[in-house]
């Protein structure tokens, strides 16, 4: 397991940051939830005038031996399709990202298909999907470095170009089932309130993904293995290697919906002080995304009903973020408007 130096975000600045909200020509405390993003933001940065620039997004692909269990209602070639889709610019994130004026990589981790000679698409891939972990690890501990390392990188090459807010979206079927069962695990939420619909699962379905994943967790519990890498999808790993890193350089990361939320828990899990630099975003209609979004104490900033993946809630959240920093930055204060402070 490779190592991060993520610390939790030093307050010494909260009275100066506190001060300079207060002071801003509206009534104490009446700009709400803005106002408590504006200070996380600046803790994140230690500075009193935070910026956002050069926002990224990692749309990290990915495919899951478990899918094979039919646990999905959507075949495994979506996920190819719908990453050749991506680099068309024809997808929801597409859209949101040109929107917002995020950077988007489209990045194949591990997709059961061959995109090598597709423009557009970073490859990064380290298998053609991972095993089933119905029977056995989904992939190995070498796998899982890689997978870490990968997000690790592409962070880096955000940074590089001066990013410093970053949010991850994901493209892999059937990852709902592994973002289940580590809500399962390290939230110690019941398995049965971790399972959902999916992408449309109907009630029978729904039964047959719990009594799959059931078997998974009991064969897990009766080994001696590690969660992250015995259920963990290639793209998920990813995700919680490009967190950490984001956390390590002091970015702001924006979390989306119930994959990139069960990824923050799993990064949490194993560096707790990741959460002083998350902002969550959004909760989703995918049963349980609510409790593991309580479990780990994170108030999403919408409610949107979405459950497409990609990091779309993130991206539509993004400017409540911006009116944050933008309130922060250019709000005048009582003394320079020459209105009465009356508080």
């Amino acid at each position: 397991m490779l190592g991060f130096n993520i610390q939790p975000t030093d307050k010494s600045l909260r009275e100066a940051i506190q001060h300079k909200i207060d002071n801003l020509n509206k009534p104490k405390g009446s700009l709400g939830r803005l106002e408590e993003i504006a200070m996380q933001i600046c803790l994140i940065q230690q500075t009193l005038e935070p910026s956002l620039q050069h926002p990224c997004h990692l749309l990290l692909g990915g495919d899951h031996g478990i899918e094979h269990e039919g646990v999905s209602v959507s075949p495994r070639e979506v996920t190819w399709q719908q990453m050749i889709n991506f680099t068309r610019g024809g997808g929801g994130v597409n859209m949101f990202c040109r929107q917002h004026g995020f950077k988007l990589r489209i990045v194949d981790v591990g997709v059961d298909y061959d995109l090598s000679d597709i423009d557009g698409i970073i490859h990064r891939k380290i298998a053609r999907g991972t095993r089933n972990f119905l029977y056995e690890p989904a992939m190995s501990e070498a796998e899982y470095d890689q997978a870490i390392q990968t997000g690790c990188d592409l962070v880096d090459d955000c940074i590089a170009e001066g990013c410093k807010v970053i949010c991850i979206g994901e493209m892999g079927i059937a990852n709902t089932s592994p973002s289940s069962i580590w809500m399962h695990l390290f939230g110690n939420i019941p398995l049965k309130d971790c399972i959902g619909a999916g992408a449309g699962l109907d009630t029978p379905g729904i039964r047959h993904k719990y009594e799959v994943l059931s078997k998974a967790v009991e064969r897990f519990k009766a080994g001696n293995y590690e969660p992250l890498a015995y259920f963990g999808g290639f793209e998920m790993t990813a995700a919680i290697g490009a967190m950490l890193k984001a956390a390590e350089k002091h970015l702001v990361i924006l979390v989306d919906g119930f994959i990139m939320t069960a990824c923050a828990l799993a990064a949490i899990q194993l560096y707790p002080a990741a959460k002083d630099y998350m902002v969550f975003t959004h909760c989703g209609d995918e049963s349980g995304h609510k409790l593991m979004l309580d479990a780990i104490g994170a108030k999403p900033l919408l409610h949107l009903g979405l459950r497409l993946g990609e990091g779309t809630g993130a991206l539509c959240a993004f400017p409540i973020v911006d009116s944050a920093v933008r309130m922060i930055n250019e709000m005048n204060n009582f003394d320079n408007a020459n209105i009465t402070k009356y508080f």
